[in-house]
């Protein structure tokens, strides 16, 4: 079996279906796109194939560059790709530089991954010859979407439309330099797909063909089954394009493995939580992160929200490394936190205050407690959107409670309360487990899960529950959990709530292994 570099794989999901017309877009008469500034753009290639995945029989790294390579004695039986594995795309610019000695070569984005380092999706293609530089080619799909020189429409049906011409393909082919260093820009929003070489727009897509087109996927860069040949690409940078047409987009960062089965669950959960809103709510844009803080660089830069389901304490992924202060200007910038089940506990000396601040509570040790109870007589708060369509229910879990919340703050809103056991209260004094003022509060009401939309317009969520898998599968705290979600990025949350099934094998997928 050939060596390949592995990195941990994180996922993040697509975008929903915008609008466009060809040729209206603000382009130069002359079709030629200045160099724009790089604010914004961070790298992904560090001159290592850290976060990178192909076969090193073919792919390596020479004079800061990515360097794929077939020769007479090392072929390729079909097309191979190297994989940037550090997160997927969804509303993008890529900037890179290329250069191709024979053969064909292109980038894969919004891609997908059939295994063995085979991809297929929209490529950005890239020729040593003079026909294909530009285009846009479906690989392992529907093949040529658009020819260098033109714009296309692709309706609902297929059906395609020409818009208004680029330029002569044999012009624009000379504005490429043949076996040197190109310059390559992709810019992906929504249904808009454009490739320009050199500063010059080659082709255009907009594909609103939804059973077949590619709303998010994987980044990779592509060596050409044939005759021997030569791809290499430097200077790789990204940037995130903030979403349009009323769609939000919500970032999930799972912690990694903590608990036994079925317990913290935080993969499962995330992902789970991320396939039911992309389902359901159409505006919803989701990225999951697993394994922890995400290893990429631009994990958060067109977020509208940001769902925490990891470890908590010392080793919640914001307080690890000085990160509280990067989540907290988010924050201030207006994206949503939303915190669930032990993340919503962070030291109240180091994340106290900024919790208070970005989600409007926290769990503070030797103050707040953590039991396992029925979940009973429940109170829902009435006419806020994250109730929206939620009947009480009753579920076993660890349902922390005597929270930290803002004094008197009336912006912080009961979501969900109820009065736990007297049993629970009567625990040894710790840490976590119980002390003098929830011992002298028996009978009294608790809040569980609360919303708090901050001076600055952002949003905040906390859960204390979820701490079993198993409770997923509860209609009505699903449906409290997704409403949450929704409505801390800003969407609208619909009368009904969010709708959603989950089959007990959606339930059982990704679960950590034991």
């Amino acid at each position: 079996m050939a060596a390949f570099w592995r990195l941990s794989v994180v996922f993040l999901a697509g975008w929903v279906l915008g609008v466009g017309v060809l040729g209206t877009a603000a382009e130069p008469a002359s079709e030629d796109a200045p160099a724009a500034d790089e604010q914004g753009f961070v790298s992904i290639f560090d001159g290592t194939l850290d976060g990178w995945e192909g076969k090193s029989e073919f792919w390596s790294v020479a004079d800061n560059a990515i360097v794929g390579q077939t020769t007479p004695e090392n072929p390729t039986k079909g097309n191979t790709f190297i994989f940037w594995r550090q997160g997927e795309l969804d509303d993008f610019e890529l900037r890179l530089s290329y250069r191709i000695t024979g053969g064909n070569s292109g980038i894969q984005y919004r891609s997908r991954d059939f295994g063995d380092f085979v991809a297929g999706g929209y490529q950005a293609d890239i020729d040593s010859g003079t026909t294909y530089s530009g285009i846009n080619y479906e690989e392992r799909g529907r093949g040529i979407l658009v020819t260098r020189g033109k714009r296309m429409e692709i309706g609902p049906d297929g059906m395609k439309t020409e818009g208004e011409v680029i330029g002569e393909s044999d012009a624009l082919q000379a504005k490429i330099n043949q076996g040197d260093w190109n310059d390559y820009r992709i810019v992906a929003e929504g249904p808009r797909l454009r490739h320009y070489i050199n500063g010059q727009l080659m082709s255009e897509v907009i594909d609103h063909e939804v059973e077949k087109r590619a709303e998010k996927g994987i980044l990779a860069l592509q060596l050409h089954a044939g005759p021997p040949m030569k791809v290499e690409f430097k200077n790789i940078r990204l940037k995130r394009l903030k979403l349009a047409d009323g769609r939000k987009k919500v970032v999930f960062v799972a912690g990694r493995q903590s608990h036994g089965p079925g317990e913290h669950e935080f993969r499962a959960g995330s992902m789970l939580m991320a396939d039911c809103l992309e389902a359901n709510c159409p505006e919803a844009v989701t990225a999951v992160y697993t394994n922890g803080w995400p290893t990429d660089p631009t994990a958060f830069d067109n977020a509208d929200a940001i769902h925490f389901f990891a470890d908590g304490g010392g080793g919640h992924p914001v307080i690890q490394r000085n990160r509280l202060m990067e989540i907290a200007a988010l924050a201030k910038r207006g994206v949503g936190i939303a915190c669930l089940h032990y993340a919503v506990e962070v030291p109240p000396e180091k994340g106290g205050a900024e919790f208070l601040d970005m989600i409007g509570g926290f769990f503070e040790t030797h103050w707040s407690v953590n039991p396992h109870w029925m979940l009973a007589e429940t109170q829902l708060a009435e006419a806020h959107p994250i109730t929206r369509g939620v009947q009480p229910f009753e579920i076993q879990d660890e349902w922390y409670y005597h929270m930290r919340f803002r004094d008197g703050d009336e912006r912080v809103v009961p979501i969900l309360s109820a009065v736990p056991p007297d049993a629970t209260r009567e625990r040894p004094d710790g840490p976590h487990s119980n002390n003098p003022t929830v011992r002298a509060s028996k009978g009294a009401r608790e809040v569980l899960a609360w919303a708090y939309e901050r001076p600055d317009g952002g949003r905040g969520f906390g859960c204390t529950g979820a701490h079993f898998h198993r409770n997923f599968g509860d209609a009505e705290f699903r449906k409290l959990m997704l409403n949450a979600v929704a409505w801390t990025a800003g969407l609208e949350i619909p009368q009904d709530g969010i709708l959603s099934e989950v089959s007990a094998e959606a339930l059982a997928a990704n679960l950590d292994p034991k």
